[in-house]
């Protein structure tokens, strides 16, 4: 087998790890490793200073919603000073700001506080003229904490639209257009509220793809899909909606098509992006020697299928390598759902996991790790698992059926019992699901 060395997490010495005993230890910390370094280069404190213009002459507005869209707005000060605007970020996610009002809400289920800084965020752009300037602030969560419904809808039944849009099992991109004509900001209108402003939009993507109209609902972005497209993604997932819901529907939604004239002013410019992440472990692995090979930074799909596909294939590359030959890394990122909810405490990262623990079955010379750059996995807040040749051993030996675990979406349960969760606390970016398994070869 093959030494790993790398830098420690906040040390400035190289340690190497030889194989033997401590290699499980060595392994699941290079893993964690890879995972701080792909959350470290989507880190706002570096991503949006590269991005920011000199900042305008006359008024500045700076508007925002996401997971990392306070710590953006930190960025945004540490550059241009104390700024006018408002931002809503995740509960647990603000930042020390110096002029920006910083407001909490929920998310993935928006509650009043979200709906009422929305409401506050409209009026403040609404009356701006040509030669006033917006920076918007955006990346993934923006979608719940941005929260204005349309027509008669009320909170409850926006939270009512939310919870049935996240146990469809439908990916994010198609969720994210029955939100878009359910909203009075989303699908452009917020772009539109602050014609004819100008508008630079910098967006942190957590969606496959990277397409500016699905980061947070594209709310500064002109939207293509229609009222009937939202109506057959309903129905294709068995979507129940509030009465009120299906009345906006029914009346046609106010979603900004890509020509509209108050786009016009509108800059809308992605800065980071899965694949910088996945790039920046990468070069981490490649440092120490080990061949790395990237699936995709876009991959969707059911997580216990895409964890029992990625299992398998690893076992296919192991029994290609030689003795001598060096470790092998399959890396990912995506965003996987989980369908057909069975109860329990899981998210997609945690059920990955878990699906290709059973499917490599005590296979030696094989470690994975999947997380969400985010820090929180599903509605838990764990970020995801990690999992070894001895995960389902040791499960069994306390009781615990990792079959019947997964039947019941009880994935955080079970990396709790065995103490292979990680968990990170709010990261203040997202860039989606990250993924990396650890190819050992074959002993002589």
């Amino acid at each position: 087998m093959w030494p790993i060395a790398w830098r420690l997490r906040g040390g400035t010495d190289h340690v190497e790890f030889k194989l033997g005993k401590t290699m499980s230890q060595a392994e699941t910390e290079f893993l964690r490793a890879l995972f701080d370094a792909a959350v470290a280069a989507a880190d706002p404190m570096i991503t949006v200073p590269l991005a920011l213009p000199p900042k305008p002459s006359g008024r500045v507005v700076v508007v925002g919603a996401g997971k990392a869209s306070a710590r953006m707005a930190e960025a945004v000060e540490s550059v241009w000073g104390p700024c006018e605007g408002l931002i809503i970020t995740r509960y647990g996610y603000s930042r020390p700001a110096r002029g920006i009002e910083i407001v909490e809400a929920s998310h993935p289920v928006p509650d009043a506080a979200g709906q009422q800084a929305t409401m506050r965020m409209l009026a403040m752009l609404d009356g701006l003229g040509p030669d006033d300037f917006v920076l918007a602030l955006i990346s993934g969560g923006g979608s719940a904490l941005l929260c204005a419904p349309a027509g008669d809808m009320t909170l409850e039944d926006k939270q009512a639209v939310n919870r049935a849009l996240l146990e469809s099992g439908a990916p994010i991109g198609q969720m994210n257009v029955v939100r878009k004509h359910l909203s009075r900001v989303k699908g452009g209108q917020l772009a539109a509220a602050a014609y004819p402003a100008k508008m630079l939009t910098l967006m942190i993507s957590d969606v496959p793809g990277d397409n500016p109209a699905d980061i947070a609902s594209g709310v500064t972005v002109g939207e293509k899909s229609t009222v009937a497209d939202a109506l057959s993604i309903i129905g294709k997932y068995k979507i129940k909606l509030p009465d009120a819901a299906k009345a906006v529907l029914a009346g046609g939604s106010s979603v900004v098509k890509p020509d509209d004239l108050r786009l016009t002013n509108v800059e809308n410019r992605v800065i980071s992006a899965p694949s910088q992440s996945l790039q920046a472990a990468r070069q981490l692995a490649e440092d120490q020697g080990i061949q790395v090979r990237i699936l995709g930074d876009a991959i969707e799909g059911e997580a216990r299928d895409e964890g029992k596909r990625q299992a398998a294939l690893a076992k296919s590359v192991q029994q290609e390598l030689g003795p001598e030959d060096p470790p092998v890394l399959l890396l990912s990122g995506g965003e996987c759902t989980v369908s057909g909810w069975g109860g329990g405490v899981g998210g997609p990262n945690a059920e990955f996991v878990l699906a290709a623990a059973m499917e490599l079955d005590g296979q030696t010379g094989i470690r994975l790790i999947a997380c969400d750059t985010d820090g929180v996995d599903g509605a838990a807040e764990v970020a995801g698992a990690l999992a070894g040749p001895d995960t389902l051993s040791r499960a069994r030996a306390i009781d615990i059926d990792p079959a019947d675990v997964l039947k019941r979406s009880d994935s955080h349960t079970f990396f709790g019992a065995l103490g292979d969760q990680v968990v990170t606390g709010p990261t203040l970016t997202n860039v989606n699901d990250f993924r990396a398994i650890l190819i050992q070869p074959p002993e002589a």
